[in-house]
């Protein structure tokens, strides 16, 4: 078997396979890209909070904490925002209590506080699939995590990510030109140099006819957007498949820091910790400041203080100078929730090369950076996506109307 065909054969079934699960990416994708944008302007009244005329400045985040711990008793607030951006509402989680194990409670509630005036806004939960308008952008994002189908749905896209990274090399092998070729089938292009014969794979025949027009849009536009879709389809490995991420990064040198899901975990949760929050607070500011000073980096923001009760364990994460995205902070210091001991800290870049790529991935996938023009270049891009998959299938369809 002449090499050529196959792997012709292997990226057409390729694309056959991942084609479903790239178009709903792609499209999904592109919305996700103004997340916060398309969120706020379809509820705007849960999440956009403006100053008062007698409240100018914001509560502080655990009086606000206080606020919605008595608005929901039976629940647990263990997730306190520290920040927020201008004219927006506090986002605080409600996990269900332990006394609610007989209850028709939901997992867990996405609970939106006016920062100004301590009200409570409404809640919601993420992903659900209800009717209302605040709803839609949660459940795009959960169809373009798991396909709205949980775990099962997190493995087949991450199965298909990791085809579709595969499927990015031999895509782009099939549209260079042969190292050498015959007289007959170099046809005008004989004589040329290499690089001259391949510049027409990346040309559409805007005139050549339906079936022409779809194989360009085809072959052209995965090159025309080749690094993006390589760094979408490893990067959705990294968030869906993790192991088989891992393993591939460390076969390749890389290192990575331990998180907190190492950490082991309590045979009994404990549900309230033996530090306080005001206690707990204060703890991760010092820690940090001591991470900061002998690491050498700078907080620009505090964005989250955070309860684990399977591990008895506060997690106080800030925006600094080694953070990738720019909307939410990654650099963490995990703590004792009774004693105030060091358990790890977490820096996304320059403290282990691994969680440096990674961390860039994540935040090109997520265009959390530079603002709005990547946030554009990622929407056109999940477009493309979507339109790659489809002008695959046309191609298939008419190779194969054409054999029978």
């Amino acid at each position: 078997m002449r090499l050529r065909p196959a792997i012709a054969r292997l990226h057409r079934w390729i694309g056959l396979v991942t084609a479903g699960f790239l178009l709903v990416a792609g499209l999904t994708g592109a919305l996700l890209a103004w997340y916060d944008e398309l969120d706020a302007l379809l509820a705007p009244r849960l999440l956009t909070a403006h100053p008062s005329p007698g409240a100018a400045q914001p509560l502080d985040a655990l009086a606000l904490r206080a606020r919605v711990a008595q608005a929901y008793p039976h629940r647990r607030v263990n997730h306190v925002p520290l920040s927020q951006p201008p004219g927006r509402s506090a986002v605080f989680f409600a996990a269900p209590g332990p006394d609610d194990t007989d209850k028709p409670v939901p997992p867990v509630a996405q609970v939106l506080v006016q920062p100004y005036t301590g009200q409570v806004l409404g809640d919601r939960v993420l992903g659900q699939a209800a009717p209302g308008v605040r709803y839609i952008m949660p459940f795009i994002y959960r169809l373009h995590h798991s396909l709205a189908l949980g775990l099962a749905g997190t493995l087949m896209l991450g199965a298909a990510a990791l085809l579709w990274t595969v499927d990015c090399f031999v895509g782009l092998w099939l549209t260079l030109p042969a190292a050498s070729a015959s007289p007959r089938r170099a046809g005008g292009m004989a004589g040329k140099s290499w690089l001259r014969r391949w510049m027409p794979a990346w040309w559409v025949r805007w005139q050549g006819g339906s079936y022409k027009l779809t194989f360009d849009l085809h072959r052209a536009g995965g090159l025309w957007v080749w690094a993006a879709l390589f760094v979408f389809a490893w990067s959705s490995v990294a968030f869906n498949l993790a192991p088989a991420y891992d393993a591939v990064m460390a076969r390749g040198g890389l290192s990575f820091q331990a998180t907190t899901r190492s950490l082991p975990m309590l045979a009994v949760p404990q549900v309230q910790p033996g530090l306080s929050w005001q206690q707990a607070l204060e703890t991760g500011r010092r820690l940090m400041g001591q991470q900061a000073s002998s690491r050498g980096f700078s907080v620009h923001r505090e964005d989250l203080l955070y309860y684990d009760p399977r591990r008895a364990l506060f997690s106080y994460y800030v925006l600094s100078s080694l953070d990738v995205r720019e909307r939410v902070g990654r650099t963490v210091v995990a703590f004792d929730g009774n004693t105030g001991e060091l358990r790890l800290s977490w820096f996304p870049t320059g403290a282990a090369n691994g969680d440096t790529i990674t961390s860039w991935l994540a935040g090109l996938h997520m265009a959390a950076r530079w603002g709005w023009p990547l946030q554009a270049l990622v929407a056109m891009a999940g477009v493309m996506v979507a339109m790659l998959s489809a002008t695959g299938v046309l191609v298939w369809r008419r190779k194969v109307r054409v054999r029978r």
